[in-house]
């Protein structure tokens, strides 16, 4: 599976200041849309904070650039070089494989989300242990309305472990796009702050955390995950299904044409 990459690539940008890390998804222009190189410069930074790079870092901050958004999904121009379902097994693989390098950082992560988080955003913002969001954050996976593809059976299990069996359905099969208010409300964000006081809020979150015992801290974050992960249903019988469909090229060519997909069933 190989495309060219858009003449934005982005980048996902490492600073350090002390013993916080902060991962900065930086792409403004396209709402911080993942790119395959943001990916993989993603994967590239967890595995370093995760080896001795990240030797007496205590927290891991993810954030987007640019006030609009924390991550609006993966950028869909990419999808255009796919050719058959088996292209979306690979694409969810290779995902799959991102977001649990997130979720394997031996210290606590916390997303700070601003405007958009939805699709791939809404996954890396799930592995995160903590999240605070701002009143303008809105979540969802509207992919009933534009792409007509689906998830991995591993990232349902996290949203539905994150959010509850029913916003999950909302965001899927409504293709509903929630707020903040009612991400606090399931118990998905730890708080909700304003724009112009988040970051003291995140500060007084990453020096409490880094006053906490890191054994701890790491056996209790890894138990959680294999728990969440074991006995996941195999599920790509209907992942290729979706993939190899022609409502998914239909949504593909629609979303990058600017237009309403028209959806067959087929």
């Amino acid at each position: 599976m190989t495309a060219p990459l858009p003449a934005d690539a982005g980048q996902v940008s490492l600073s350090i200041e002390g013993q916080v890390a902060t991962l900065t998804f930086d792409r403004p222009a396209a709402r911080n849309a993942m790119t395959w190189a943001m990916y993989e410069q993603l994967g590239k930074h967890c595995r370093d904070l995760a080896g001795a790079g990240g030797a007496g870092i205590r927290v891991v901050v993810m954030r987007g650039a640019g006030g609009e958004a924390f991550v609006a999904g993966t950028d869909i121009a990419q999808f255009r070089a796919f050719q058959s379902g088996n292209d979306g097994i690979d694409y969810e693989v290779q995902i799959d494989a991102g977001i649990g390098l997130v979720e394997k950082l031996p210290m606590p992560t916390v997303a700070v989300v601003d405007g958009w988080c939805v699709g791939g955003g809404l996954a890396i913002a799930t592995a995160c242990d903590f999240r605070l969001a701002t009143p303008a954050a809105r979540f969802g996976v509207p992919i009933a309305r534009t792409l007509g593809n689906t998830l991995s059976a591993l990232n349902l299990a996290k949203l539905r472990a994150a959010w509850g069996l029913q916003p999950v359905r909302r965001m899927l099969l409504l293709a509903q796009i929630l707020d903040a208010d009612a991400a606090l409300g399931c118990g998905f964000l730890e708080a909700v702050h304003p724009a112009d006081s988040i970051d003291a809020e995140l500060a007084a979150l990453c020096e409490r955390l880094g006053k906490l015992a890191p054994v701890t801290q790491q056996v209790v974050k890894e138990a959680l995950r294999r728990q969440t992960v074991e006995a996941v249903a195999d599920t790509d019988d209907l992942v290729k299904r979706c993939y190899g469909s022609e409502d998914f090229r239909e949504g593909v060519t629609a979303f990058v044409e600017k237009r309403s997909p028209v959806w067959r069933g087929e």
